[in-house]
């Protein structure tokens, strides 16, 4: 027995759903007893669920990093790309810090200088990668700072082997290592300070 293909459908006035009009009785039936719409989003949710669903989905909920409240689904996506407080790098030194505070670091940490030492110039580390793409290697002496010929006159050329790259991440993480060391150096005093003083 062939079913017919082109039967007539109904809407369903609970889900709005196109039913064939032979099963929109038995389907409303079910319909309207076991599912509801969600007022928020508009989607049908088990009756039964629709108390969980609001919780996982719509209730609001305090960012931890900021404190700002939104639905619980769009909070990854702050997290993630919009909240003022999420941690990110800064392009320069690759220090982690907050994203409210990326801009006024970079102004300033983009501004420090490091020597070049295919041509022996000091170079701003915003100006580094275009450098890079254009500099032969060639020391101009009549262009630029004293302080770029005193370097210049120091160097004597640059040294072999060794990558401007691979300087500066050297000297980042000397720079880390020295400032872990010192913040260990001066817990420990702290807390030998706060001994002492408990003990008289």
């Amino acid at each position: 027995m062939a079913i017919a293909s082109d039967e007539s459908t109904r809407i369903c006035s609970h889900c709005d759903r196109a039913i064939p009009s032979s099963n929109i009785d038995l389907h409303y039936a079910h319909c309207s007893r076991k599912l509801e719409r969600c007022k928020i989003c508009g989607d049908m949710i088990p009756r039964k669920f629709s108390e969980e669903h609001f919780l996982n989905t719509h209730a609001p909920v305090s960012c931890s990093l900021c404190s700002e409240t939104m639905e619980r689904e769009i909070l990854p996506i702050h997290k993630g790309e919009n909240c003022p407080q999420r941690i990110v790098t800064c392009e320069f030194c690759e220090f982690p810090l907050p994203a409210i505070d990326l801009a006024e670091h970079q102004e300033v940490c983009g501004n420090r200088t490091e020597l070049c030492l295919l041509c022996n110039r000091y170079i701003r580390l915003r100006e580094r990668y275009n450098h890079e793409s254009w500099c032969n290697g060639i020391s101009d002496n009549t262009v630029g700072s004293s302080r770029d010929v005193r370097a210049a006159e120091r160097e004597q050329g640059p040294p072999q082997g060794r990558q401007p790259q691979d300087f500066s991440r050297k000297r980042l993480l000397f720079t880390i290592a020295i400032t872990g060391i010192a913040v260990l150096l001066g817990s420990l005093f702290f807390q030998r300070k706060t001994d002492t003083n408990q003990v008289h």
